[in-house]
């Protein structure tokens, strides 16, 4: 019996760092984000918080910055520019997951420093999802390259470009990361 990608029972050990991390981040900066760390913290409550199979599932995602500026990429499906991340595979930290995304989505090996955001929006996998996104601020350099299949497009923007080419709700991330600096 194949076990779902996801579903994987969590060491307490995680979650208490996930709890710890998102009770520690700056005060929320908007209703959404309010409304996504009491999510967050709901779902960390349950046995499988990753497991993409249920409608509400955390996921990870990074905000690469390094000296170039800020590391962006386009989705395949949606076509836009966001900050690469996904879902969290069985077993896996989602710190570990956001790394894992950045490496397959643009190329670059990143160095996840800590947890700077988090968000809750809809989930592109399927109609209704709903991902409850931990975000890490990051560090990396280098060229993307993003391996064939994953993203169209990976690139650096200078911090004024990345937020204007972004939508609200990642600007808000970005403003986060670019504080936690």
């Amino acid at each position: 019996m194949t076990e779902r990608a996801g579903a994987s029972e969590y060491p307490e050990s995680v979650r208490a760092k996930l709890l710890r991390q998102i009770r520690t981040l700056p005060p929320p900066d908007g209703e959404r984000q309010l409304v996504a760390r009491r999510w967050l913290v709901v779902a960390l409550q349950d046995r499988h918080p990753f497991d993409r199979c249920r409608q509400t599932h955390v996921t990870a995602s990074a905000i690469v910055v390094g000296p170039r500026g800020v590391l962006l990429h386009r989705h395949k499906r949606l076509g836009t520019w966001l900050q690469p991340g996904g879902h969290v595979h069985a077993g896996e930290a989602p710190w570990t997951a956001a790394t894992r995304e950045v490496l397959e989505e643009t190329g670059i090996r990143a160095c996840c420093l800590r947890l700077c955001h988090v968000d809750v929006h809809p989930g592109p996998c399927r109609p209704g999802a709903v991902h409850l996104d931990l975000r890490y601020l990051s560090w990396g350099d280098g060229e993307p390259r993003p391996a064939p299949g994953e993203s169209p497009e990976a690139a650096w923007f200078s911090w004024p470009a990345a937020l204007e080419l972004v939508d609200q709700d990642l600007r808000a991330g970005l403003l986060a990361a670019r504080i936690a600096i």
